[in-house]
């Protein structure tokens, strides 16, 4: 497993300079490839040592970056439903680990981020990276490349004004009692 620890507070420090910071954790899902730095699993390990590793590290990053909210990748349709299953289940443990801590949880379509960051719902993956680059204003792109996709989901949760599609607040009420 990898995680890319280095770069994090570079990422988190752009996201600081609006007049109301709000710090969004965004979660690009995925089993092989969970990007948030980016979170890697062998890609022959039992699916519950998978799913495990990356709620561990998840929580890892929750407790470093304190965000106020998370923006996770919302899966609505691919042709490989073995992918679509993968990344479903590793996007449920990031939304388990905000609804924990009671922190709003948000779901955001590959071409809603696209079109947030680029003004195109269906930019490439440079595009995305480029914009994520200089919105940010960071001098190098996200490393890897993956990276950028989860920072430009945190980005278009912060401009479609950082609102929440459900929160976790009633759940860790419920579970502290």
């Amino acid at each position: 497993m990898f995680v890319d620890l280095a770069r994090r507070t570079e990422h988190l420090v752009g996201l600081t300079y609006a007049r109301h910071p709000l710090r969004v954790l965004g979660v690009d899902p995925g089993l092989t490839r969970c990007r948030v730095g980016v979170i890697r699993t062998s890609a022959t390990d039992d699916i519950a040592a998978r799913l495990l590793a990356i709620e561990t590290e998840l929580e890892q990053w929750l407790d470093a970056c304190q965000p106020d909210a998370v923006a996770v990748e919302r899966v609505f349709s691919q042709q490989n439903v073995r992918t679509v299953m993968g990344t479903a289940q590793a996007g449920a443990v990031a939304i388990v680990c905000a609804a924990r801590r009671g922190l709003p949880v948000a779901t955001h379509t590959p071409s809603e981020v696209k079109a947030a960051v680029t003004g195109n719902g269906r930019a490439d993956k440079a595009q995305v990276t480029t914009m994520v680059t200089k919105l940010l204003r960071i001098s190098d792109p996200p490393r890897p490349p993956d990276a950028a996709d989860a920072l430009a989901l945190a980005i278009c949760h912060i401009w479609r004004g950082g609102a929440p599609l459900s929160t976790g607040l009633p759940l860790a009420a419920s579970l502290r009692r």
